[in-house]
């Protein structure tokens, strides 16, 4: 801790924690005082503290034991040291070792009946979940979204030539190699076998393979952007690079 007022300064340790701390503190306060602001840096009861005064080199000068006088009646000078011991019968680590600290936790029926909580300001609010037309909306476009991509997988058939076509990104040929739903993220998705190596995977994604391909060569991509027809294998150039 460090000391000001006008202004000494001194590193505060403590026989229950390893670390070292460096705050400021007026020499106007009394013992009592500099006890009960150091407690809440080190850890140990205001009222079990024993305080001893060292030097910038680490020397014992003396112990602060008179909880009446000022901080600043003592010989404390800049860069000398002010230890903390512990008479609580606490052990070392105590205070820094936060997973045994006796933690509160509410039931969800009694956090349901508060009425000063997050969720309850959501539900006066109708924020989210808690907005039931907008839940509804939500999820009436998503299954108007699942049932139009559905139909337009069902258009593809596996096997077909295809372009595909991203806005922002050149056209590329292949084959269609899988329409469906897939496991890694939702709705219908079609597999593409490109005719170069243009995709990203060999027709597997985290690990499940949905239809085999070089590597590089395979791709999913969305049926709206898919067209089928008579789409016949392009000479990219990519064969003439080295």
């Amino acid at each position: 801790a460090e000391v000001s007022g006008n202004a000494a300064a001194d590193c505060a340790g403590s026989t229950l924690n390893s670390f070292r701390a460096q705050k400021h503190y007026g020499r106007g306060l009394t013992i009592a005082e500099f006890k009960c602001k150091l407690e809440l840096v080190v850890g140990s009861p205001a009222s079990c503290m024993d305080l001893e005064l060292y030097t910038s080199d680490d020397k014992f000068v003396m112990k602060l034991d008179s909880d009446e006088a000022l901080l600043g009646s003592y010989p404390i000078d800049d860069g000398c040291r002010i230890h903390v011991i512990d008479r609580s019968g606490a052990r070392v680590g105590e205070y820094e070792d936060v997973s045994r600290v006796e933690k509160y936790e509410m039931s969800a029926t009694d956090y349901e009946k508060r009425p000063d909580s997050v969720r309850s300001f959501l539900k006066r609010s109708k924020v989210g979940k808690f907005n039931e037309e907008e839940m509804l909306k939500k999820e009436a476009e998503q299954e108007q979204k699942l049932t139009e991509e559905k139909a337009q997988a069902e258009a593809i058939s596996v096997g077909a030539r295809c372009e595909v076509r991203v806005s922002g990104q050149p056209n590329k040929r292949g084959t269609v190699m899988f329409v469906g739903l897939a496991e890694f993220k939702p709705g219908y998705w079609i597999g593409i076998k490109y005719d170069e190596p243009l995709g990203k995977n060999d027709g597997s994604v985290n690990g499940k393979q949905y239809f085999e391909c070089q590597p590089k060569y395979g791709a999913f991509v969305k049926p709206q952007y898919v067209t089928v027809g008579d789409f016949p294998e392009e000479d990219y150039g990519l064969d003439d690079e080295m």
